[in-house]
């Protein structure tokens, strides 16, 4: 029987966008690229060996300095290094929404017990860009609904994983929630949909609420530790 890890390897390895993009529109796959899925495969292998279920956590869609670099879901090179210790050759700038979500991480216990729980992943598993920026597939209407099928087909995909259904996280709790949300009503992904503040908006213009923003993560995943440290 295939492991958990082995699931997520072959769906990364078959992402592709099936249709034309909106004039300007780029796609950003890196799993296209050898050295990107090497260090996935060290990755999953790493914390999904098993067939254990997991709750998912559901992000926008990757940037060009975190997961479009490494392939891993907030995960930017510096912390791929220093908290799951997968060395890289990556150029070492850290990204800020994978500098929350590792603060986070910590707090809830490090990431051996964080992801033998939790799987992250994205409405689009695959980023955008345009004129070089990143771009969310809420901010193009046309990308959106052109969009509407592949991440249908990735949902139903991840969750024959055996993710557990009772309950999602949504991060972002303006547009991105809004689209999914009404995905979910109509196709019963989950039992349950939780917004959480995006962590991009906390490190943006929330950041002296850090502490405080880590603290209902880890109150919404049912996980409160005694202190969280600032």
């Amino acid at each position: 029987m295939p492991v958990l890890a082995d699931k997520i390897l072959g769906f990364l390895g078959s992402l592709t966008i099936p249709f034309s993009l909106p004039k300007g529109v780029e796609v950003m796959n890196p799993y296209q690229e050898s050295s990107v899925m090497s260090l996935c495969q060290q990755f999953y292998q790493t914390f999904y060996p098993d067939s254990s279920q997991r709750r998912m956590i559901i992000g926008i869609n990757p940037g060009r300095l975190g997961s479009g670099l490494t392939g891993i879901p907030f995960t930017d090179p510096v912390h791929l290094e220093t908290h799951c210790h997968i060395e890289n050759t990556l150029q070492k700038k850290t990204e800020l929404s994978s500098t929350f979500i590792y603060e986070m991480i910590s707090a809830f216990g490090g990431p051996e017990k964080f992801y033998s729980k939790f799987y992250f992943s994205a409405v689009s598993p695959l980023g955008f860009t345009r004129e070089g920026k990143n771009l969310n597939y809420y901010d193009d209407a046309r990308l959106q609904k052109r969009l509407e099928p592949f991440i249908l087909s990735c949902m139903h995909q991840q969750l024959n994983f055996g993710i557990d259904r009772s309950v999602a996280y949504c991060l972002g709790e303006g547009a991105n929630f809004k689209f999914l949300k009404s995905l979910n009503e109509r196709h019963q992904f989950f039992n349950e949909l939780l917004p959480l503040a995006h962590p991009r908006f906390i490190m943006q213009y929330k950041r002296k609420s850090k502490a405080a923003y880590i603290h209902r993560y880890l109150e919404a995943f049912n996980f409160i530790p005694e202190t969280v440290v600032s």
